[in-house]
């Protein structure tokens, strides 16, 4: 795809409707502001969350946490930086995964963020902020979360506008929390059979550069521990506890395929086919030279590459939806419908190849058949912003407006627009049946909404 659309990579998330819970809506929306503020949007591709899962698992499992329900998603900023913001979610900046340099790096990362969900830091952080808001204006709890994840500019920004001392309060308990989620991190890759020298490389990767910056900062202003102190504290596990992890081809092979697509898609095609040479893994050579020809807009070389990928693997559902999105993407929309078909029949409840083959048929007219695969997509993962945009249009050419306006509203809601999401969720419950699950995902929408503009104009 071209480089201008990797905002919303197309590359891309029952019997009846399944309706969204106001509690869950207020809390994905909060969810989806903090992302927004961060970074702007969220990359979405099932090859790539895929990869990430297969790195994830292992450390998942050894925390003691639902390795179906805890979603790892890329953020789509440059910024070496993760956060967790719920108790399903770890996020991952595309900057983190393309600067680290092996699996166990990121595993070291995922586990590090895991820690947070597994010891209960996220239930601490809302009544840290709670009682800190008692004792000073701290303004948003967007802005506290943001600080939380790291961001040194944000924490910053928010100290600017706040009582020093509250401030203080706030981070002193995150840096607690950050080196309690370290010592569980470690316990992790070990219970997990990964090597730990990993965070011992992640740490030194990065010790000692908060002293070009901060040199004269209050050190309970930052919200981790510093780096040379988490180095020190990586590198006493490792020598308490040695390193006997066999390396994991798994792993490497997915740590690559994650890297290889991101980079591919982000980086220029020039860059991607110089690099994709030194590439171990033939089939993900090709498909990263598949990308670059895209990029190009060389569709015979684009096709080919990713055909030759898929002679390697002919049963990779991953590769045909790629397959299918250049074919989308150059307008070819039969042969794009064929090639998601066939990812849809491999994988038939991943919900974003479910969304683009939805976007397929949409474009070749089925409007029927899409709307039943987008509502199929929708149902596993209504998070997805494109999905709920693709949904829009085709309950709107059947001529259902109600629905059209309930699934708008909740993309709207869903991207922290929550005054544009009130206008379409009144609209839609205007028009739909009392009590039917359209009418009742706009109230869901609407009740959100309208709270949201109570706390503004009680801060006015």
């Amino acid at each position: 795809m071209p480089i201008s659309h990797v905002a919303d990579m197309a590359f891309e998330r029952v019997s009846r409707l399944a309706s969204i819970p106001a509690l869950l809506l207020l809390v994905a929306t909060w969810a989806a502001t903090v992302v927004q503020s961060a970074a702007q949007s969220l990359i979405r591709d099932p090859d790539i969350e895929y990869g990430l899962r297969e790195l994830a698992f292992p450390v998942l499992r050894a925390a003691g946490l639902n390795t179906n329900r805890v979603q790892i998603l890329v953020v789509n900023d440059s910024t070496f930086n993760a956060f967790v913001i719920d108790y399903n979610t770890i996020y991952l900046n595309y900057g983190l995964i393309l600067n680290v340099e092996s699996p166990e790096m990121l595993q070291a990362v995922i586990a590090h963020e895991a820690a947070h969900i597994a010891n209960g830091h996220l239930a601490r952080r809302v009544e840290n902020l709670k009682a800190a808001q008692r004792n000073s204006q701290l303004g948003t709890a967007l802005a506290l979360v943001v600080a939380a994840a790291g961001g040194g500019e944000a924490a910053a920004g928010i100290a600017a506008g706040t009582s020093g001392s509250a401030l203080r309060s706030f981070l002193g308990h995150t840096r607690a929390e950050e080196s309690s989620a370290d010592q569980s991190a470690a316990s992790y890759l070990r219970w997990a059979g990964i090597s730990p020298s990993g965070m011992v490389a992640l740490h030194q990767k990065f010790a000692g550069q908060e002293l070009l910056s901060e040199i004269n900062q209050d050190p309970y202003m930052r919200s981790h521990p510093t780096s040379r102190e988490r180095l020190r504290a990586a590198q006493t596990f490792l020598d308490a506890f040695g390193d006997s992890a066999l390396p994991d081809q798994n792993a490497k092979y997915w740590f690559a395929r994650v890297k290889g697509k991101l980079s591919a898609f982000l980086r220029s095609p020039s860059w991607t086919m110089r690099r994709a040479k030194e590439e171990t893994a033939q089939d993900i050579r090709l498909m990263r030279e598949a990308a670059a020809y895209h990029q190009n807009r060389d569709l015979n070389n684009a096709r080919a590459a990713i055909n030759a990928a898929l002679a390697i693997r002919p049963d990779d559902p991953f590769y045909y939806e790629l397959k299918g999105q250049i074919l989308l993407e150059n307008r070819q929309v039969e042969a794009a419908v064929a090639a998601y078909r066939h990812a849809v029949e491999m994988t038939p409840n991943d919900p974003l190849i479910l969304a683009g083959y939805g976007r397929a048929l949409l474009a070749h007219g089925e409007t029927k058949n899409a709307l039943q695969v987008l509502e199929k997509a929708r149902a596993r993962d209504f998070k997805n912003a494109r999905l709920l945009r693709d949904l829009g249009i085709a309950y709107s050419q059947t001529g259902n407006t109600g629905m059209a306006s309930t699934v708008t509203a909740e993309r709207f809601a869903l991207q922290g627009q929550l005054a544009d999401a009130g206008i379409h969720a009144r609209r839609a419950v205007g028009q739909l049946p009392e009590g039917s699950p359209g009418w009742q995902r706009a109230q869901d929408v609407l009740i959100a909404s309208e709270q949201a503009e109570k706390k503004k104009r009680k801060r006015k």
